[in-house]
């Protein structure tokens, strides 16, 4: 082969690579997500909430879903017992390591066998869960109460759904989800791409749930930026 038709060999096979992602043919690993990837602008309007208490949860374990009962106790604390609005208490719940699968529905859960993955037993069967565990109502069974005391009442529901209707945000680690889709390659020998996992996954986010980029660098835009008061737990 002269240079000439070397070089020509070469563009022609760089110009067939480029044509192949562009059209979705081929599976590009994508660890770093771009301002243009993700919802940049949903974020930026959570960092600069007006409320008067911003407190920002820095959660990467599962732990039993005992986070959530933090998270209802600083809700509880900040409106009954120092009397301020609720419309002006903003909670986040920044997920990220293994708790980050909290934000994936029944479905994940199911087919890459989280429970087994991260050791989460299912009280209702003593196996390896094979659901979400922690989006099902914790109490919340006489909705119309008001008294916090009440076990049974929303304020004492440590539920994801509940403590969203109560005004907190979860949000979802892009990064973490990829190095997931890893490990459950790894793990379970799985023949899909990450890239494959990772889209299968994110179509199975629960409803209200904000992917971000990274989440150690979330958190840092929400104490620097956002004035968010920093916990983890």
């Amino acid at each position: 082969m002269n240079e000439v038709s070397r070089k020509t060999f070469v563009r022609q096979a760089a110009g067939g690579l480029v044509a192949l992602a562009a059209t979705g043919s081929m599976a590009e690993a994508q660890l770093v997500y771009r301002r243009s990837d993700w919802k940049i602008e949903d974020f930026n309007r959570l960092a600069q909430a007006p409320a008067r208490v911003k407190q920002v949860f820095d959660v990467t374990a599962i732990g039993g879903g005992k986070f959530l009962n933090n998270i209802k106790n600083s809700l509880n604390g900040l409106h009954f017992g120092f009397g301020i609005p609720a419309g002006q208490i903003q909670i986040v719940a920044a997920l990220h390591g293994p708790a980050n699968l909290l934000n994936y529905d029944n479905y994940v859960w199911e087919k890459y066998r989280i429970g087994e993955l991260f050791d989460v037993t299912d009280p209702a069967t003593g196996k390896p869960a094979a659901r979400n565990l922690f989006h099902a109502s914790k109490a919340g069974k006489n909705p119309a109460s008001r008294d916090p005391n009440e076990e049974n009442s929303p304020y004492q529901d440590t539920s994801i759904p509940a403590l969203q209707a109560r005004g907190v945000r979860f949000l979802s680690c892009h990064t973490a989800t990829e190095e997931q889709a890893r490990l459950l390659i790894r793990r379970w020998s799985l023949s899909q791409s990450p890239e494959e996992i990772v889209k299968d996954m994110l179509a199975h986010i629960q409803p209200g749930v904000l992917v971000v980029a990274s989440m150690v660098a979330a958190v840092a835009l929400l104490q620097s930026e956002g004035h968010y008061s920093y916990i983890t737990v």
